[in-house]
């Protein structure tokens, strides 16, 4: 077996963009590994993208879309699976009943609650590994990280826009 040169690195040495992309991966993974355990199949870190926009209320495809910044059919594509996994379905709007929006469902609203369950999950665990003031400085880092890159508002709104493979 052919090593190509490869030089281990200890996770010390990662810089803090690195450990920051790494870790958010690896986050997604856990509480899409969590719903998974609990019963929850089909999902991908990439549909709670959706799931956040459909938390501020009902809207179409193309209402997600422009709210999300992608493309309808990325957003048409991915409340389709959604809709076909039973985490949310299409309903008539009340003040107009020629649109077509997409609600959570009882069983997407369950995600939602078993997602929170998890990151709290392992905020407690982080919290118990490193202490409440080393924790709390860890986390005002990152909102700062989340200020410097422009996503307050789009945090806000429940607007964050999907990574390209993702959308």
């Amino acid at each position: 077996m052919h090593n190509y040169g490869c030089v281990s690195i200890a996770p010390a040495r990662l810089d803090f963009t690195q450990s920051l992309s790494l870790l958010g991966a690896a986050v997604d993974d856990h509480i899409v590994g969590s719903l998974r355990s609990a019963g929850m199949v089909g999902l991908r870190a990439g549909h709670g993208y959706y799931v956040q926009r459909l938390l501020a209320g009902p809207a179409t495809a193309t209402e997600m879309a422009d709210a999300l910044g992608i493309s309808q059919q990325a957003a048409s594509k991915a409340v389709r699976e959604l809709v076909d996994l039973g985490y949310v379905a299409f309903g008539v709007d009340d003040t107009d009943r020629r649109r077509k929006v997409a609600a959570l469902t009882e069983r997407g609203r369950e995600v939602v609650a078993l997602a929170r369950a998890a990151r709290a999950d392992l905020d407690d665990r982080l919290r118990a590994a490193v202490g409440d003031r080393r924790f709390a400085g860890a986390l005002d880092v990152l909102h700062t990280a989340l200020t410097e890159l422009g996503l307050d508002e789009a945090v806000r709104t429940r607007r964050v826009r999907p990574p390209a493979e993702a959308s």
